[in-house]
């Protein structure tokens, strides 16, 4: 799967935020979008790096990978199951 080429149905904007709250906003933020659809979480954060993805895979989620954008932060994609 091309992440660059992905369609969110909602990105979280977690730029500048320090661990634990990219995660606690990502949890909060994956209630609302519906099953199938993808969350893209922009992140700083590096522990998030960890994170993300372990709590991703969670619950029926799908962790799709995470991309280190031009603009000096990361992006995140899970998929809701």
């Amino acid at each position: 799967m091309d992440l660059q080429s992905i369609e969110p149905y909602s990105i979280l904007d977690a730029r500048g935020l320090t661990c634990p709250m990219p995660l606690l906003k990502t949890k909060k933020t994956l209630k609302d979008v519906p099953t199938g659809e993808i969350l893209e979480i922009w992140g700083t954060d590096p522990g998030s790096k960890n994170d993300i993805p372990h709590f991703g895979g969670k619950k029926g989620n799908a962790f799709l990978g995470f991309v280190d954008d031009d603009e000096g932060y990361t992006r995140y994609f899970i998929r809701k199951g």
